[in-house]
């Protein structure tokens, strides 16, 4: 029962951030996703309503380096990663949706990576 409320609250959050949050062409949005093991990140078009880019911890570059998912310095190497692909396909500025979580620990980890990778927000 406790989860279920849990869940509620974040998709509450959420949805209040994506009032204001919108991805355009010019500044698409960079999305995060938390699971207990993972983190994902994707950049999303919402005009054009497509995937631009994403990145995750269960992809076969990231179990290389070794790191863990589930902890603030797996989700740097997911931010640099998606900051890479991103810069590849000359994407430079985006807008974050922390996704009705928390900025702290694997979410501002993640952000921080991001940053570091070259990608403005």
């Amino acid at each position: 029962m406790a989860v279920k409320i849990k869940h509620e609250k974040r998709a509450r959050r959420h949805r209040r951030v994506r009032r204001k949050v919108v991805g355009t062409p010019e500044r698409p949005r960079l999305n995060v996703f938390r699971s207990l093991n993972h983190i994902y990140a994707q950049i999303v078009d919402d005009t054009a309503r497509e995937t631009l880019v994403s990145a995750s911890s269960r992809e076969e570059t990231f179990e290389a380096s070794g790191k863990s998912g589930a902890n603030a310095e797996g989700a740097t190497v997911v931010g640099n990663l998606i900051a890479k692909r991103a810069l590849e396909k000359n994407i430079k500025h985006v807008v974050f949706d922390r996704g009705g979580y928390r900025y702290h620990g694997r979410v501002k980890a993640l952000a921080d990576g991001a940053r570091q990778g070259g990608l403005d927000f």
